[in-house]
């Protein structure tokens, strides 16, 4: 069974989560929903700090992220909580939590507490940026500051493609979930992408049509 390890690239995006915050103004939306839903994502995916030991490493790293990701619930909600953005932010986050769940049970490789759970949180991953995405078809804009943390946060979730086709040439490794969640989840930032390109890239406001 493969052993469930963790690179920097979750711990450099939790450090740009926390630092895009602290500048935060009242013009940026950022959704704590979405947040509140990266922040499941990684507790339920590292609860095996409970039951193995890879490396000290490996163990910071994990905790590192963790404590990121309530971090940064935790400024949106309460610290940053007269800039934060509520009457936006109403996507139903159960209409992904349920479906992703009973896929978790249905599809995974290994029928057992944890390995389910990991499953889980590689599913609600790919589809933890559907509140953000929808806040902003919902304004109609995004702050440059927003779309640059957006832009980042994308492509570093995208850099895991590069990771999966490294390990499969070097490492012979291929795990069929987390590559299909992935291209899904990819998928998803593909017209924000084209969005970031052609006009913010261009000293644009992102806006959509109307």
């Amino acid at each position: 069974k493969e052993v469930k390890q963790v690179t920097p690239l979750p711990t450099c995006s939790g450090s740009a989560e926390l630092l895009f915050l602290r500048s935060w103004s009242t013009r940026a939306r950022i959704s704590g929903k979405s947040q509140l839903l990266f922040a499941l994502v990684f507790t339920t995916r590292y609860l095996d700090l409970f039951t193995s030991f890879i490396s000290l490493y490996n163990t910071s790293m994990k905790l590192i992220y963790i404590a990121c990701s309530y971090a940064t619930v935790y400024l949106i909600y309460m610290k940053f909580k007269a800039t934060y953005d509520g009457n936006h932010d109403t996507f139903r986050v159960e209409f992904l939590i349920v479906p992703v769940g009973g896929l978790s049970f249905l599809v995974n490789h290994d029928f057992s507490p944890l390995e389910i759970l990991w499953t889980f949180s590689i599913y609600l991953e790919s589809v933890a940026i559907l509140p953000q995405l929808f806040m902003i078809s919902k304004t109609g804009e995004a702050e440059t500051i927003t779309t640059h943390y957006l832009f980042f946060l994308g492509l570093y979730r995208a850099l895991y493609l590069v990771n999966w086709i490294w390990r499969y040439y070097f490492e012979g490794f291929f795990d069929l979930i987390a590559v299909v969640a992935g291209v899904v989840q990819t998928v998803l930032y593909c017209d924000f992408f084209y969005l970031y390109v052609t006009k913010v890239l261009k000293g644009k406001k992102l806006s959509l049509p109307a």
